[in-house]
C-alpha cells in the first residue's frame, strides 16, 4: 500500500470554464490555475510573469485566477476579491484586478468604487452586488477560499500546473518550463 499523496498537490476542483475566471481558450491544452490576493506584492508582481507565459503559448494555455485572500496578512483581501466579483457580474473582472494590483495600498472601499468607476461598471449596480445583495459575489469568494482551505494552501500566489501543484520559483521561465514539461 503507497502511502497517501498529501494535500494540496492536485487540484480538487477541476476547472469550469463556464465558472471560472478564464483567460485564453476555453479548451486549450494547458492550464495554470493561480490562486491569489489582491493586497499581496507577490501576486501583484506574479501579473506581469503571467502575461509573459500568456504571449509564450497564445491559444495553447487557459490561465484561471481564484481568490484565496489571506486577511490575517492582508487585511483589506476578502473586500477587494468582493469587489473583482462585483466587477465580473458586469463583465470587468479581470480590468478591476488590474486596478486593484495596480493600488495595493489603497483597497478602502472609497476606492474600490472608484475603481469600479475608472473599468467603466454601473456604479448602482456595482453597489447593489456588494452592498444590498451581496450573495452572489460572497459566495464566489468564499467558494475558491474553501477549495484552497481543504488543499491546505496558505500562501499567495499558488499556482497549479495542468492541475498539480507548481513547486519552485513564479518567474515566466520557470512557469513555461513547467508548462512545456507536462505536455509529454
Amino acid at each position: 500500500v503507497s502511502p497517501p499523496e498529501p494535500v494540496g498537490l492536485k487540484l480538487i476542483r477541476p476547472v469550469d470554464p463556464d465558472r471560472d475566471h478564464l483567460r485564453g481558450d476555453r479548451d486549450a491544452m494547458l492550464t495554470l490555475v493561480e490562486y491569489g490576493d489582491y493586497e499581496c506584492p507577490f501576486c501583484s508582481r506574479a501579473t506581469g510573469a503571467i502575461d509573459e507565459v500568456r504571449a509564450h503559448f497564445g491559444d495553447q494555455l487557459r490561465y484561471v485566477w481564484r481568490h484565496l485572500p489571506l486577511e490575517r496578512v492582508h487585511p483589506r483581501a476578502f473586500e477587494a476579491a468582493r469587489a473583482s466579483e462585483a466587477a465580473a457580474l458586469q463583465g470587468k473582472f479581470w480590468e478591476m484586478g488590474r486596478e486593484l494590483f495596480g493600488h495595493q495600498d489603497d483597497l478602502e472601499w472609497s476606492d474600490m468604487y472608484r475603481y469600479a468607476v475608472t473599468v467603466g461598471c454601473d456604479i448602482e449596480q456595482f453597489d447593489h452586488d456588494v452592498r444590498v445583495d451581496p450573495s452572489k459575489v460572497l459566495h464566489r469568494v468564499q467558494d475558491d477560499a474553501q477549495d484552497a482551505e481543504l488543499m491546505d494552501l496558505n500562501s499567495t500566489p499558488t499556482f497549479f500546473v495542468n492541475g498539480k501543484r507548481h513547486k519552485g520559483p513564479w518567474d515566466a521561465a520557470s512557469m513555461i518550463r513547467a508548462l512545456e514539461a507536462t505536455r509529454t
